[in-house]
């Protein structure tokens, strides 16, 4: 029944994906494509893991590589995405069994990119009235509307969902990394390269929400040419 309601929720996102994305330079299946992209997305998942709000990071982030002419977040709903928490999830946010948990199903966007899509199962108590009347009526990401509760993260799993080379690439040279996989023109990344899981915490130290990210091969939609000047 979770796995039927996870893909409707993600059914009911997939209009976000339909959007064109701007024109880019694409980036080359070749081992310096290959690797730049490695790097590029290595160094996102250390900010992703060392900062306070993975809003400010994806907003960052899509303004330093000029992905939209606004480089603001904005989290499209899922509109009546249904997920309960399971006992698990109750103990890691330190609720009891009655106490109401609500969930948000999301795809972060800067412009015409979708970077994350993510599941929130948040407390609604320890939020204010007004945080609660925005997560149910606006477009605001999470991360900005509890701000004010000074709000930082714990992650408890980071999963890397795809490489672009492959484990001991190090030890192996361009040419045989290359002649044993499949050329193609250009790099095709599938859609999720990344997977967190975190706890967010307000400033005095309660769980306010258990969050899911999966962030996306859009990550990388900006002109790779722009990478090496």
């Amino acid at each position: 029944m979770r796995a039927k309601m996870r893909r409707a929720a993600f059914a009911g996102l997939a209009f976000l994906s339909a959007a064109p994305a701007s024109a880019r330079a694409p980036w080359p299946d070749d081992f310096v494509g290959r690797l730049e992209a490695l790097a590029l997305i290595e160094t996102l998942n250390a900010e992703l893991l060392a900062g306070r709000s993975a809003t400010l990071v994806l907003e960052k982030w899509c303004a330093d590589h000029h992905m939209a002419a606004e480089p603001k977040i904005v989290a499209q709903v899922a509109s009546g995405a249904v997920a309960a928490p399971s006992a698990e999830q109750r103990e890691r946010l330190a609720v009891g069994a009655e106490e109401p948990v609500k969930y948000r199903r999301v795809a972060l966007r800067c412009g015409a990119h979708t970077l994350s899509e993510a599941d929130n199962w948040y407390v609604p108590s320890r939020l204010t009235a007004e945080m609660n009347r925005a997560l149910e009526t606006s477009d605001a990401p999470f991360g900005k509307v509890i701000a004010p509760l000074r709000p930082f993260r714990r992650t408890f799993s980071a999963e890397m969902r795809w490489s672009p080379l492959p484990a001991g690439w190090e030890g192996e040279t361009r040419e045989t990394l290359m002649r044993e996989r499949p050329k193609k023109a250009d790099l095709d990344p599938p859609h999720a390269l990344f997977e967190h899981r975190a706890i967010v915490h307000g400033g005095d130290g309660k769980p306010i929400s258990e969050v899911r990210e999966t962030y996306t091969s859009e990550l990388l939609d900006f002109d790779a040419a722009a990478v090496r000047e």
